[in-house]
């Protein structure tokens, strides 16, 4: 049977998570076992398997600009998933999401992307302006402004002093799994910056930034693009065959 083209009932049960920065393919895992446990029974858990590459290769190409470089950074992960078993896989890093289209490209199983899941969601809601909070590459390029765009949605993104600063939060603690009191505040302050410019909500293009910013003290609603992926890959593994 062909790894790419699955046929029983439950052939999508086995997810491959294409890892990235560690402490985000970390988090993305205990996201989707807590929804793997509250939409599935004990006995029907979807297995999962994750491959990294190492976080500096990423970080090299994508500085240079070598969009080919990561898309086989990320078809080499999906290879592997693949032979582990995996029908279908993803990444929740946002930052590599532009090499998905080159990664699918002679990719052994197809790939699940976050930027349609949310802005779908967006829409499902009714709203017609968010903010993002990302990597200053996530928050100023088409990676969500398209797909949203053409949803009739329109995406702001904070100012370039403001861009900075939650890209060194990112790159300077949150991937090694820590963040200062300061990088917090600065954070919440950049959140109500965009509520002031009229946003609805804040799509949370990192998978790292809840580590900062959750619901319960942003003074908008949020969509953890990492959290949406998800779900929706639980989801997915409860279907009969490929999608």
């Amino acid at each position: 049977m062909s790894l790419s083209q699955p046929n029983s009932p439950g052939a999508n049960n086995h997810i491959g998570i294409v890892g990235v920065s560690p402490e985000g393919a970390a988090l993305f895992y205990r996201l989707l076992t807590r929804h793997a446990g509250r939409l599935r029974s004990p006995s029907e858990q979807p297995r999962i398997s994750l491959h990294n590459e190492p976080l500096s290769a990423y970080i090299d190409a994508i500085r240079h600009d070598d969009w080919h470089s990561v898309g086989k950074l990320l078809r080499r992960s999906a290879e592997h998933v693949a032979r582990c078993g995996a029908s279908f896989c993803l990444t929740p890093d946002n930052a590599v999401q532009h090499g998905v289209q080159l990664a699918e490209v002679g990719s052994p199983i197809p790939w699940l992307t976050m930027p349609d899941l949310v802005g779908e969601s967006i829409a499902q809601d009714g709203r017609r302006v968010v903010g993002i909070l990302g990597t200053k590459l996530v928050m100023h390029s088409s990676t969500y402004q398209t797909h949203l765009g053409l949803r009739g949605i329109q995406v702001l993104a904070p100012n370039n002093e403001q861009a900075d600063f939650v890209d060194r939060v990112i790159f300077d603690e949150l991937i090694y799994g820590y963040s200062r009191p300061e990088s917090h505040a600065g954070v919440l302050e950049v959140a109500q910056s965009l509520a002031g410019q009229g946003c609805e909500a804040v799509i949370l293009a990192s998978s790292e930034l809840p580590l900062v910013l959750q619901e319960d003290t942003c003074p908008l609603p949020l969509y953890d693009s990492a959290e949406i992926l998800a779900e929706a890959a639980v989801l997915r593994t409860m279907k009969a065959g490929p999608r």
